[in-house]
């Protein structure tokens, strides 16, 4: 495991979601000066903390329970323990939920995001390491979009002072929410077990790899980059069903039917890594790549986030759509948005 210094004071954000809790507890066993522990679910941040209550000797850490895009409460944690270190693993990360959301997906992602991200700097902190998505590369879903907005936030403070990285993972098997556990659910009753298409593929990590790689991120020398892990091929996840109902002891599409539901709002067939703007780079990690790609110039994206803030603020879903498509020129709303969109240019007309 890779280790952390005992003088430092660690922040890590949504403390209580699956990655967090388990960064939580590597980072503990590394024995931190200070852990603060923030999250916006009073439920997660409850069972992190009862967790952490049974390791023996822990070192000091604190829950806080509150808001990321709160400026107020940032600066009070800033100014009261400087953090040297933070580890940023809060997101909205549910993709069809975040299609009937864009609103709440835009502020927590990346306006939150931008707003931790000048704390950092303006307290002088070290380092800044946000676990990202291969979803916000060429986006389809409002969640992609804004992580890759949040992407863009820390490439915005490149060379000022604290570094800035971001590492981009794929779906971590076993979280709440993604296709593993809700096989084995299908599968326990007797199926059908629901694929969206038989060609859609992702790339896969365990939640221990994932946090290996995240620690690993910070150990490098690089700074103010994002980096993707060489997760090899994506695994169609068709194929990934059958072997969990073979594993169960049962036969797919005889003992266990599959069925197709087609590819949800804001879904993509096939997840990348890099966009075709950006190259990758060799890293002293093995396991880490390092992705070079065009910047933008730090007036041009406070001002699109001061206007996504304001879009935010008046529920101005055709507004919030233009300024992403501003700052992600990529970004593909999908129909769910785009009805949103129609529905509330209709009440308005």
């Amino acid at each position: 495991m890779t280790s952390v210094n005992s003088d430092q004071t660690i922040l890590l954000t949504g403390a209580g979601g699956w990655i967090g809790s388990g960064l939580a507890k590597a980072l503990l066993a590394s024995a931190p000066r200070r852990l603060i522990l923030l999250d916006y679910s009073e439920r997660n941040l409850h069972q992190l903390v009862m967790e952490l209550a049974a390791i023996p000797n822990a070192a000091p850490h604190v829950a806080i329970l509150g808001d990321l895009t709160d400026r107020a409460l940032l600066a009070e944690i800033f100014e009261k323990d400087r953090p040297q270190i933070i580890y940023h693993a809060a997101a909205f990360k549910h993709v069809p939920l975040m299609e009937r959301n864009p609103l709440a997906a835009v502020r927590n992602n990346a306006i939150g995001t931008a707003r931790l991200a000048r704390a950092a700097v303006e307290h002088e902190a070290m380092k800044l390491i946000m676990i990202s998505t291969d979803k916000a590369v060429n986006p389809r879903s409002v969640m992609g979009a804004s992580k890759r907005v949040a992407e863009l936030a820390l490439e915005r403070w490149r060379g000022v002072g604290c570094e800035m990285k971001a590492l981009r993972l794929g779906n971590v098997l076993a979280s709440p929410g993604s296709v593993v556990p809700l096989f084995l659910e299908q599968i326990l009753h007797g199926g059908p077990v629901t694929v969206t298409d038989p060609e859609t593929s992702r790339y896969f990590l365990s939640l221990n790899e994932a946090v290996e790689l995240v620690l690993a991120v910070r150990e490098l020398d690089d700074s103010n980059c994002i980096f993707v892990p060489d997760l090899g091929d994506p695994i169609k996840i068709l194929e990934l069903a059958r072997q969990l109902i073979q594993r169960a002891g049962r036969k797919p599409e005889i003992d266990i039917p599959i069925v197709f539901t087609g590819l949800r709002p804001g879904d993509k067939m096939t997840e990348d890594l890099i966009s075709p703007t950006e190259a990758l780079e060799a890293t002293a990690d093995g396991r880490l790549l390092r992705v070079s790609g065009p910047a933008i110039a730090p007036a041009e994206f406070d001002a699109a986030i001061a206007q996504l803030a304001v879009d935010v603020g008046a529920h101005d879903v055709a507004s919030l759509l233009k300024t992403l498509s501003h700052l992600v020129p990529e970004y593909v709303p999908s129909e769910t948005v785009l009805s949103q969109l129609n529905r509330a240019r209709a009440a308005g007309a």
